[in-house]
Order: C-alpha cells, then structure tokens, then sequence
C-alpha cells in the first residue's frame, strides 16, 4: 500500500514500515494526553497551594498557650489550676496561697490574727473580690455604690519623688471607697453611660456604651479637679510566665518614635522598684506601672486591703484622715514576708488554658485575618521566658504565646483617661494578653472588656481601639460579617 499523498515523492507508508510510524503516532498521543493532566493537574494543586497558602493551617504547637506548662482543665476554674510538674513542697504552698488569695480580711483587733488588719478604709476584702476565680472583676453600673473588682485611680498633675502620680492631698492615689471600724469611706463613684451609634461597611450597626464617671460624697475636700482612672481588676493567669521573661526580650520590639514607619511605636515604661531602689523595665498593670510581680501584689494588698508589707510598710492612710490612721493595726507589717511569699508562688505558678477549636476552618481563618489586620503588630504572638528565673526555676525557657508586647501602645482620645502613670501618658496603656480571653465568660459569667470593663463583648473592645490602632480597626469594620465571626472565633479560641 502506498498513500498518493507524499512529500517530495516519498512513501509515508509501506506494508514493511507502517508499524513504526504508528508506534512514533501512538506515543507522540500519549505525550501529548500527559502533558494535558499535567497541564489540569497543575492547575488543581495550584488552586490547592493557593488555598493552603492563605495561612489558614494549623501550627504544630499553637494551642499549647503556656507551652509545656499548659493546663489542659477547662470549665468554671480554668483559672485556677497550677503549671504542670511543680515540686511535691512547691505545690503545697501553691494551696496555701490560694488560701491567701481567697480569704477576707477582718478589721484589727481580732481574734484571727493571722488575717487581721483590714483597712480602715479600702476597696475589697480578698484578693478573690477583685479576681473572682482568678478571672476579671466586674465594672461600675448605673445605680451601684461599689462592684466587685472595681475602682479609682486618682492624682494631681505633677509626678511624686520617684516620677510616678503624684498623690491628691487628703486622698492619695487611690480612692477608697469603704471604711470599717466607723472610720469613714474617701469617696463614692457614680456612673452613666452614653450611647455611640456606628455602623459598619456592610450596613450592619452596632453601639458602643461610653461610660461618664462622676466622684461624689467626698470627705476630705473636693476632688472635682482631680485626674482619675477607673480600672477593673484582670485575670492573673501566667503572671509568673510574664515575671521570668527577660528585658531585652522584651525591649527587643519597642519603637517609641516608628522608626520602620509602620504606625506602631511601642514604648517602655521604667517605674520604681520599691525594694532595690532604682528605676526598673513595668511590666505589669494597664500602664505597665509595676516591675515585678512580687511588687505588684505588695501594692494590691496596699491600695485594695490597706494591708502592710515589708515593701510597703506605712498605712494608706493620706493625712489628715487621723481616725485611719491611729486605727489598730494587724501588725508590722500586717502580711508578713512568709505569707507574701507563699502568695508569690500561688501567683506565679498560675497556668494558662489550653486553646479550643483551634484546628476549626473559620478559627484558622480568623487567625489569618488576625495577622492580615496587623493585630499581632501589638498582640505579639510568641515569646519564650529567660534561663535565669531564680524564684521557680521551673518556669525557665518555657514558649509561651501570651498575645501580647507588654509595652505602652497610644490608644486615641476615646480609650484616654488623661492620668500619666511614670512614662505612661493619658493616652497610652498596656498591650493586655489575649490568652484566656474566651473563657473569661464561663470563668466568671461575663464578657465586659478593656480597663474599665467598657466594653460588653470582644467586637465592642475592638471597636474601642484608636490610635496607633486606628488602622487595624477599620479594617476590621471593612470586612464582611462572616470574616468578622471567623475573628472573633479566633479570639474566642485563645
């Protein structure tokens, strides 16, 4: 057989050479079906790449917040439960100062010594009242006298000898509201709340609660005048793990004047550290008033209990409230530096919750948009504690992702209470640690938010934020409403 169409004359085809060319055809057919799968399959796994690469993946470790030192219990005392694998003598004494951090404090004299002392003007009766279950306290509401967790930091302009507030005469700097041994209360703190109406791309509204404070019942002279801060008492899960990170670790993401540009200007605050005399990195507080988690507590027993330590000896009694001050005391000091310690170890052998639904698709995706929105920009994500915590060796070296920079951030005029705390201005506070934030409501039966418990829920704090966080808050109002269920998933999750 020979074909009548050739090239140049020459047979294509022949009865000895038709078996190599349908070879030759076959796998040239063949090639070109491969190439055409490869072609779709290569499309595929791109639109497969692409969807993996949106970051919405699961990260080997992520829901392990306190890393090795974790808690995996959950429920209404997810708060309180101790670091894994504290020694056999450490443990014993965690229980103790749980028992410290919970009992109420009775006026002196009394027949308990060991937790006499009360007062005679203070805010809260236990530690426990300001941070039930170890959690949040409860804010100020309309037509209530005092709230479990509340209170108000006061000040004239100036700063003290060692550049903190300065105290208002008569007052000091941290209004008392309540008395015992018929010595009278400082002052009393009304509140009124103003609705702000927004709205957000989609059309969608929301209101926002501003709250408007007003000191009445003054009893030592006016404080109309004064500079106030209202503050709520926060949960006190992995302080211990905030009190071993190292300084430079820390410092390592300052940038007070945005050197890079980015709006972000992280800021240290250097506060006086009561026992070695000298000025230190704050690390704890909404302003990052206090160095050391020991201080911090020797000041809450101090300003909320009336309560004497070692570090703070003198009576919160501000002249001339003489009837507080020639009141019988507990003892000097009243806490004694074996009960602060035992304290100390309670405090910071507190664990941290493990994440929930942290492998669920809209969790992921809210956390990429967490990341895409440039909250982590604040809310930094990992840390890992120094190798030289002397206090519990145990918590040395540990990963942690606290959410948190632990450095003063301008949050805008709408956050501000105008009160200057050492470095700290009106407008500036601590980054705060998100880690626990989606338990606070099963914890302590409640969801409000921000220093002064403001905000009712995570989107309303949010919507709070300005400032350097001005930007990512607006991005947040851009998206849609099922992009801002997966964040608030997300935070929900930490």
């Amino acid at each position: 057989m020979t074909s009548n169409y050739t090239s140049n004359s020459q047979p294509v085809c022949t009865k000895a050479g038709w078996f190599p060319l349908f070879l030759k055809t076959t796998m040239t057919c063949l090639l070109s079906l491969c190439i055409a799968l490869f072609i779709i399959t290569a499309c595929s796994s791109k639109e497969e790449t692409d969807y993996i690469a949106l970051d919405t993946v699961y990260e080997i470790g992520e829901e392990m917040s306190a890393g090795r030192l974790t808690t995996s219990i959950l429920g209404a005392n997810a708060f309180d439960q101790p670091v894994p694998g504290l020694p056999t003598n450490t443990d014993l004494l965690f229980f103790v100062g749980n028992s410290l951090f919970r009992q109420n404090w009775v006026s002196s004299p009394a027949s308990t010594t060991a937790r006499d002392g009360l007062g005679p003007t203070f805010n809260a009766r236990a530690c426990s009242a300001c941070h039930n279950k170890d959690g949040r306290g409860l804010p100020l509401e309309q037509n209530q006298e005092f709230s479990a967790g509340f209170l108000m930091r006061i000040s004239e302009s100036g700063t003290n000898d060692f550049g903190g507030p300065k105290p208002v005469a008569n007052y000091g700097t941290q209004l008392q509201d309540r008395g015992n041994l018929s010595i009278p209360f400082e002052a009393k703190v009304n509140i009124t709340y103003e609705i702000i109406k927004g709205q957000f791309k989609d059309g969608e509204t929301y209101e926002l609660r501003k709250p408007i404070y007003t000191i009445t019942r003054e009893q030592f002279g006016s404080l109309q005048q004064v500079l106030t801060s209202p503050r709520v008492g926060q949960q006190v899960i992995g302080l211990g793990l905030i009190d071993a990170l190292s300084k430079e670790d820390i410092l390592a993401n300052t940038d007070e004047f945005d050197s890079d540009g980015d709006g972000i200007s992280g800021k240290a605050n250097y506060v006086w550290n009561h026992t070695t005399n000298q000025s230190e990195l704050g690390r704890f507080g909404w302003k990052s008033n206090q160095p050391t988690l020991r201080q911090q507590v020797a000041d809450a027993f101090n300003g909320d209990m009336g309560l004497t330590t070692s570090i703070f000896p003198d009576k919160n009694c501000p002249s001339p409230q003489l009837d507080c001050l020639n009141a019988p005391n507990g003892g000097s000091p009243e806490v004694t530096d074996k009960s602060l310690n035992n304290l100390m170890i309670y405090a910071s052998s507190l664990s941290v919750p493990i994440r929930r639904n942290y492998e669920d698709q809209n969790v992921l995706k809210g956390k990429k948009l967490f990341r895409d929105l440039k909250c982590n920009s604040c809310h930094t994500e990992v840390f890992t504690t120094s190798n030289n915590y002397d206090f519990n060796t145990l918590l040395e070296n540990v990963t942690i992702r606290p959410f948190s920079d632990f450095l003063l951030h301008d949050m805008g005029s709408d956050l501000a209470d105008n009160r200057p705390d050492f470095l700290a201005t009106g407008n500036e506070w601590r980054t705060q640690p998100l880690w626990g934030i989606g338990m606070i409501k099963e914890v302590n039966r409640h969801t409000f938010l921000l220093h002064d418990g403001r905000a009712r829920n995570i989107e309303e704090a949010i919507l709070w934020h300005g400032g350097e966080a001005e930007a990512s808050k607006n991005r947040y109002k851009n998206l849609t409403k099922k992009e801002r269920q997966n964040l608030l998933a997300f935070i929900n999750s930490l």
